[in-house]
């Protein structure tokens, strides 16, 4: 490891309102390990931020000291890129703090929390913005590469709603981005990653959303897979944006809805939600049961924040985790046949496929608007594998890579940036797009010398 003088390590110390955690401290080891279980990386540093300053000081220290930098916000990140070996990590994760303007339906929240945070917060008004799936989620990644989910159809993806960033460079310098300030910057931020600065602040716009929406599952065997996809997708077609539905393809959990003797069993479930009158919502629904017999379902009207920490159970730390992701404008036949057949060969009962429909306001952008691109994306494809021990890593990520390729011929192209992992650097250019060199341009002028490297790297001019 990258052995630092103890007078240096002082000086990092000197005014840091946060922790700064050494190998050789007890709270070291769990601040290290993130959420995909087969990360497990050693940095020399790591430095918990408390406040904006906090992030500046380790900006500068690890700049100076020549110091490899890694930037953790409050969730996933699948690829790891939350974590490095020999190097300082500038942990953002208790810098969570939020504040809501209902009148002008505006949030602003800091760079570590989460969307249960960001929820909690937003939904006290009922309001909300269009963030991801699950509670546990980062904002700062999740923005970062785009973002979408229940809410996507209808207010766009989570760029889309972003007002405001404010942002640590590389010079250790703090600068507000927006449409008017610094806006080569504010683009690039729009679904560049990690690229350009540690993000310390965000400011999204808001919309009405419940607090209690009509969603849930219907879950039908696995037998009726290629008839169920083949209505979903006509469905999802015609769908009012207010209404989304996803498809999932696993093993069932032991939900209490369903059957005992289904338990462990394939199944295809589609998970829905209406953004607006439950009592609309309801008739809009009912042609779902009617796809097949259903094993169960379990639909209601029940707050937004608990339908968001729906699916955390299956998202829980601790496993190791790999992804594959496809972008797919119309979801084709022979794509249903090979997803039936890799779902009948799971390597493990936590992998899944699932289809998250999103289309409407996410495809009425031009593709260069933000740097997120792929406005032509009407479902995300993500092949989640996911197990508990080393020994089947081979096996697993095999399954995965072996889907991926199946399913590529089907696929409309380029890929969501949030979902690559730490093997896919050939596809950085596929993620970003046609807008990869105008982004470079801008990490020249912000990033020169690719200070913020830990990332899906995009390469300064």
């Amino acid at each position: 490891m990258t052995n630092l003088q103890p007078q240096k390590i002082e000086e990092l110390r000197s005014g840091f309102k946060g922790e700064i955690l050494l190998p050789s401290q007890g709270a070291y080891e769990s601040a290290r390990k993130i959420w995909n279980a087969m990360i497990d990386k050693r940095p020399t540093v790591i430095a918990r931020c408390a406040t904006t300053s906090d992030v500046i000081r380790g900006v500068n220290f690890a700049r100076d000291n020549g110091l490899l930098l890694a930037v953790r916000g409050g969730g996933h990140n699948i690829a790891g890129n939350a974590i490095c070996d020999d190097g300082l990590v500038i942990d953002l994760s208790t810098m969570k703090a939020a504040s809501v303007d209902p009148a002008a339906r505006r949030v602003t929240i800091e760079g570590g929390a989460t969307l249960a945070d960001l929820d909690g917060a937003t939904q006290a008004h009922g309001l909300a913005t269009p963030v991801g799936i699950n509670s546990t989620t980062g904002v700062a990644g999740l923005t970062l590469g785009g973002g979408f989910g229940w809410l996507s159809r209808k207010y766009g993806m989570t760029v889309d709603n972003l007002e405001s960033a404010e942002v640590v460079t590389a010079a250790g310098e703090v600068v507000r981005a927006s449409a008017t300030e610094h806006p080569d910057l504010f683009w690039a931020l729009c679904g560049g990653g990690g690229n350009f600065g540690v993000v310390t602040r965000f400011e999204f716009r808001l919309h009405p959303v419940g607090p209690d929406v009509l969603s849930g599952l219907i879950v039908y065997p696995i037998s009726e897979a290629k008839s169920v996809l083949q209505k979903y997708r006509d469905f999802v077609a015609k769908a009012p944006e207010e209404l989304v539905v996803w498809a999932v393809l696993r093993l069932a959990p032991p939900l209490p809805f369903l059957p005992e003797k289904v338990h462990g069993e394939g199944m295809i479930a589609l998970a829905l939600i209406y953004v607006g009158d439950p009592k609309q919502g309801e008739s809009l629904i009912e042609p779902l049961r009617k796809f097949s017999t259903p094993l169960g379902e379990h639909i209601g009207v029940q707050p937004y924040v608990a339908w968001q920490q729906a699916f955390d159970p299956l998202l829980t730390p601790g496993a190791r985790n790999y992804w594959k992701s496809h972008n797919f404008s119309t979801l084709k036949d022979e794509l249903f046949d090979a997803v039936i057949a890799y779902i009948g060969k799971l390597p493990s009962p936590q992998c899944e496929i699932f289809f998250g429909a999103i289309g409407g306001a996410t495809t009425r952008p031009a593709p260069n608007a933000t740097a997120y691109a792929h406005r032509d994306a009407q479902f995300v494809m993500n092949v989640h594998g996911r197990w508990e021990n080393s020994a089947d890593d081979k096996r697993c990520i095999g399954w995965a890579r072996d889907f991926f390729n199946a399913s590529a011929p089907f696929a409309s192209g380029g890929a969501y940036v949030n979902f690559l992992t730490a093997d896919e650097g050939d596809r950085v250019r596929a993620a970003y797009g046609p807008n990869y060199d105008r982004l470079a341009q801008v990490k020249r002028k912000y990033d020169p010398n690719n200070f913020f490297r830990v990332n899906q790297n995009i390469q300064p001019v």
